[in-house]
Order: structure tokens, then C-alpha cells, then sequence
């Protein structure tokens, strides 16, 4: 998969730089681009000049969520199993969104985002199962998804923030500022939004000067910290939820009812009118 069609992929200085690229639509997470972003990742991990990988977004904004518009027909998403025996109760899609970014949490090598403009549902996913996240001051961040359509496919929410808030933020899907995710502890830090490259930068330059093996040491020294306290498994519940929440639900039509009725746009505007007239995001 070295010719990319859905990121850009470059080395320069140990650091492996993969960029989403589908600026035309935010960067929606199409089934290629995850393929290619996985790929992307396990090609660094390889690469004895990387030391640690930078995630980022081309446009506007870093990444606007799953491409809802069906993507490429007839593409198959690797990691996803198609059979009758599974299809109508085993949400393949969430499974393969919680096994593509688990990759991120078992690469030997650091993950790095760097986070603008608008970072909405599958680009929070990312965005929380790297290992330093940094963002843009007034960045837009949230999953408004979850007001009338489903739980999140990979359930981080209590593990990147406190009670208080992983339950107002997935109870509402309200967005926050970058700034304002910083101060709760969901991202490392923000900074101004014509700062941030420099900045980031600033940051991973003498980062990348440490030794990998003890960069990689340090890593899962605290991943498997976390993961006694259970995070991989409480991950693994996300596609049973899922598909809880998105099929069996007595309202889980609606969503698609609104959509088929007046296309995504109508159905965006049933799902968050109510939020909008508060002046919520």
C-alpha cells in the first residue's frame, strides 16, 4: 500500500508524518483511509529511521467523523468479517473501528495528533487512543453522533476524563474547544490555532531524540497499567453496545428514517436542532 490514495505518508527528521487527506470532505473516515492509516502505521513501526509517528489533517479541519455518504462500492474493509452467522448481531463495522485504533495503543512507537479545526466522532476516537494529543485553541471537538444515532464505537470516554465529565460529554454530545479539552485533561495541551505546527513541532523534535526501545518501554509500562484496570476490555464491549444502540433500540430508525427523508443534512438538523437553538455545538 505504499501509493496512498486516502493520506499522505512522509519521514523526515525520525518522525513518520501520516496526513489525512480528503480535505474536500473533512477528512470523513472512509473505509479506505482507515485501511491506509493502519497500513501507515505498521510500515513506521517497521522503519528503523522513525521514532515516533505524528497523525494530522489536511483542510480545514482534522476529521469531521465515519463517511456516512457509502464511500467506494464494492471496497472491502480489511478486518471486517462478513458472514450470516454474524452480520445481524455483531456490529462488524464498530469491531473493525475498535481493532483499527487498538493499533494505535499496541504500536511499539509513540502516536502523536495533532488536532484542528473541527474533530468529530470517529476523529475523537483517534484523537483519544493516541498517546499525546495535541490541539488548536478553538479546534471544535465532540460526538454529536450519539444525540440520536448510536454509543460510540470505541468507548474511551471514562478513561480520558473525569465522571463528571466522560458523562456530560457522551450524555449531551456536546463539543469543547480545544482549549477547554485541555483543561479537563482529555488532550496533553492546546495552543493558539497559527501556533500550533510550531509548537507541536517544538515538542517532537527532541522527543524523537530518545532511544525507540526505551520510548517503546515507556509506553507500555502505562498501557499495561491501564489495561489491568481493564481498558482493553471495557473496549471490547464497544460493538456490543453498538449495535445495542444503533439496531435494537426501539428508536434505532429514526436516524435513518431523517436521512432517507431529507438526506444527511436533514437528518443532521433533526438530530441536533434542539442542541443548536441552545447554542450548543
Amino acid at each position: 500500500m505504499d501509493d496512498y490514495q486516502a493520506i499522505l505518508y512522509r519521514v523526515e527528521n525520525r518522525i513518520a508524518r501520516v496526513t489525512l487527506n480528503a480535505p474536500e470532505k473533512r477528512n470523513a473516515l472512509s473505509l479506505r483511509m482507515r485501511d491506509e492509516i493502519v497500513d501507515a502505521l505498521k510500515r513506521a513501526e517497521a522503519d528503523d529511521d522513525v521514532v515516533l509517528v505524528l497523525i494530522d489533517g489536511a483542510g480545514p479541519s482534522f476529521c469531521s467523523g465515519y463517511d456516512l455518504s457509502g464511500g467506494e462500492p464494492g471496497y472491502q474493509k480489511k478486518g471486517v468479517v462478513q458472514s450470516a452467522h454474524f452480520d445481524s448481531w455483531t456490529d462488524q463495522f464498530a469491531r473493525s473501528c475498535v481493532r483499527d485504533w487498538l493499533v494505535i495503543w499496541d504500536l511499539l512507537k509513540p502516536v502523536v495528533a495533532k488536532i484542528h479545526g473541527h474533530c468529530v466522532a470517529g476523529g475523537t476516537e483517534i484523537m483519544s487512543m493516541v498517546d499525546i494529543a495535541f490541539v488548536a485553541d478553538d479546534a471544535r471537538i465532540g460526538y454529536p453522533p450519539m444525540r440520536g444515532m448510536t454509543s460510540p464505537d470505541t468507548l474511551y470516554f471514562p478513561w480520558k476524563m473525569s465522571m463528571a465529565q466522560a458523562k456530560y460529554l457522551q450524555l449531551t454530545g456536546n463539543s469543547v474547544t480545544g482549549k477547554e479539552a485541555a483543561e479537563m485533561g482529555w488532550v496533553a495541551k492546546s495552543f493558539p490555532a497559527d501556533e500550533l505546527e510550531d509548537q507541536v513541532m517544538r515538542e517532537l523534535r527532541p522527543m524523537s531524540q530518545i532511544a525507540p526501545d526505551l520510548l517503546a518501554a515507556n509506553k507500555h509500562s502505562i498501557n499495561q497499567t491501564y489495561e489491568i484496570m481493564g481498558f482493553r476490555t471495557a473496549l471490547a464491549t464497544g460493538w456490543q453496545w453498538h449495535v445495542l444502540s444503533g439496531r435494537l433500540r426501539p428508536g434505532a430508525k429514526e436516524f435513518g428514517e431523517a436521512m432517507r427523508e431529507g438526506g444527511l443534512k436533514g437528518a443532521l438538523t433533526w438530530r441536533d436542532a434542539a442542541f443548536k437553538k441552545e447554542g450548543f455545538e
